[in-house]
């Protein structure tokens, strides 16, 4: 079968160890279903495993993709949850210690088929496009999350967006704006800044910029570069979400005393649950978003796709047809 893979690894030039080509059939196992893809989504997590982060060289080569959505071998339409839980575990599989994502250890999404857990799929709600289903799984699901399990909100709240482009930039824009949040982004691009106002930020702001009014809340994925504004536009008692820290993890300055004096709350993030994701895949439906899709292009072109990520050149997700 087709399938985009990780054959090799290089920090220096990720896309160099990336292959599209001919990979073996899923194998099955007791518990596991094979789900033939109609769409398959792009994310940083996938450039990070060409990198070698969090995808040991010892497993390659291994299929790459978390996000998709297909066809039961029955003919139901269905979403694929990305987190596979370890055996036995019981509860919110994010928070199981070995928990681990569709393309770290079995194969991914980037494939005309894939192998998951049968507990791992949820219904496609009708009248929600294959494109945009493969958009929730793994960037539409984390800010599903951040906003809504983590940030203690109510509507009417204002939100601080850092960044204004990636998935989940695009995904808290337009998820709070559906929920009644007042979303405000930054962004050093003004194209990108553009775009946000148009898929529902009320006002955006060049990065760092001193902003009007302090925030309830800040969602929080860029990390260094952007940790102390982050904290000095909260009002006392807000809380930082935090969920990625793609400019690095280490501020030059931590901010404790701020943190402490303005009893700020600073909450960590990661994914959502299988029960969030259909939740997701209802508001999305029921609520008529059109997730932001940056590009659609078929598999067989997913080098391009990778490497529109890797420029940085890219608001909302690429998406891959089956």
């Amino acid at each position: 079968m087709l399938a985009a893979y990780a054959a090799r690894q290089s920090t220096d030039d990720p896309i160099s160890g990336l292959e599209v080509g001919e990979r073996p059939e899923p194998q099955e196992r007791p518990g596991w279903m094979t789900v033939s893809l109609k769409t398959a989504g792009l994310n940083h997590h996938d450039l990070w495993s060409l990198k070698g982060v969090g995808l040991p060289a010892d497993r390659l080569p291994m299929i790459l993709g978390c996000d998709g959505a297909g066809l039961t071998p029955d003919g139901q339409e269905v979403i694929i949850h990305a987190v596979v839980a370890s055996e036995g575990w019981t509860g919110d599989e994010t928070l199981d210690p070995r928990r681990t994502l569709l393309s770290e250890l079995h194969d991914g999404t980037l494939a005309e088929r894939v192998a998951v857990p049968v507990g791992n799929v949820v219904p496609k709600p009708e009248g929600l496009s294959w494109e945009h289903a493969a958009c929730l799984s793994t960037a539409w699901l984390t800010a599903y999350r951040m906003l809504f399990g983590n940030a203690g909100l109510t509507p009417g709240a204002t939100v601080l967006v850092q960044g204004a482009g990636g998935g989940v930039a695009t995904a808290l824009i337009q998820l709070g704006e559906a929920a009644g949040y007042r979303m405000w982004a930054t962004s050093r691009d003004e194209a990108k800044g553009a775009k946000a106002l148009e898929i529902g930020a009320d006002r955006v702001f060049g990065s760092g910029e001193r902003l009007p009014d302090r925030v309830d809340a800040v969602m929080e994925t860029v990390g260094a570069a952007t940790w102390s504004h982050s904290v000095k536009s909260l009002k006392p008692g807000g809380t930082i979400v935090i969920s990625g820290a793609t400019s690095g993890d280490a501020p030059s300055k931590a901010e404790l005393t701020t943190i402490f004096f303005k009893q700020l709350r600073v909450i960590g993030s990661t994914m959502g649950s299988r029960t969030e994701l259909e939740r997701l895949a209802q508001f999305v439906a029921q609520r008529g978003i059109a997730p932001a899709v940056d590009s659609v292009m078929p598999l067989a072109q997913a080098s391009d796709g990778f490497q529109r990520m890797a420029d940085g050149d890219v608001f909302g997700k690429i998406v891959f047809t089956v």
